[in-house]
């Protein structure tokens, strides 16, 4: 397997993995790094593709599950994909969150989408780049920054779970597209099966939590589903309520 192959499209509208390797986180460090003891007894450092703090799901002694892509130009062939915490399984790799996402929308499986979706990807707005550009049947389009979730807490997802002054970007950015009378949209992915609803991470970063506030005050979108997350794949789950 290399780059994103592991991944296969199922005729469900789900990511389907392909063969995961088990083992034991024992730490993660530098950011980027995660130190796992294989079932084989072997250690080995895993890329970690998720540049947050990780809360409540970088526990040492949890069983991890690594996706493996062999390539002379990898340094590190083990990529960190899923934690089992004690009330769920958690992905923690943000990429499969938005091929899901485009994936989704092109299946016609968004909610607020009326039907299946063209889809561009790495949209130009401002001085960001916007994960997504859908475009409906009848020639209407929405710009879509999509984010992965995976701090839950009582029930309540939570993002972000570190200060992130890139994601308060892309928000303003959506919201002036919004103030200019485009359809604008944050989606949220929350990779985590023991959430209920979901809320800005005020507590973590409150300057985040008002720019959200303050876009959807001007008109941007908000669309937050659950990911249904398994070993064998992963797909959208039902919507969950925002909490503000």
């Amino acid at each position: 397997m290399k780059g994103k192959d592991y991944l296969a499209e199922t005729p469900a509208g789900s990511l389907s993995w392909g063969p995961l390797t088990p083992g034991i986180l024992l730490r993660r460090h530098k950011r980027f790094l995660a130190e796992v003891e294989l079932a084989d007894g072997r250690l080995i450092t895993a890329h970690t593709a998720n540049t947050g703090r990780m809360t409540g799901c970088a526990e040492p002694g949890r069983p991890v599950w690594l996706s493996h892509h062999p390539s002379a130009s990898r340094r590190l062939p083990y990529t960190w994909e899923m934690i089992l915490m004690p009330t769920a399984l958690v992905g923690i790799n943000p990429q499969p969150p938005n091929r899901l996402a485009a994936l989704a929308a092109r299946a016609g499986l968004l909610a607020e989408m009326d039907g299946p979706a063209r889809v561009e990807t790495e949209v130009k707005c401002g001085a960001s780049r916007l994960d997504l550009r859908l475009t409906d049947r009848l020639g209407r389009t929405v710009l879509v920054e999509a984010k992965n979730s995976t701090l839950a807490e009582d029930g309540t997802a939570y993002f972000p779970d570190a200060v992130t002054a890139r994601g308060a970007r892309h928000l303003d950015e959506l919201a002036a597209r919004a103030r200019a009378g485009e359809r604008t949209a944050l989606l949220v992915i929350v990779q985590r099966g023991d959430a209920e609803r979901f809320s800005p991470a005020d507590h973590i970063d409150p300057e985040w939590g008002r720019r959200l506030r303050a876009a959807l005050d001007q008109g941007m979108e908000a669309w937050i589903y659950r990911a249904e997350l398994t070993l064998e794949t992963i797909g959208l789950g039902s919507r969950l309520p925002l909490m503000l």
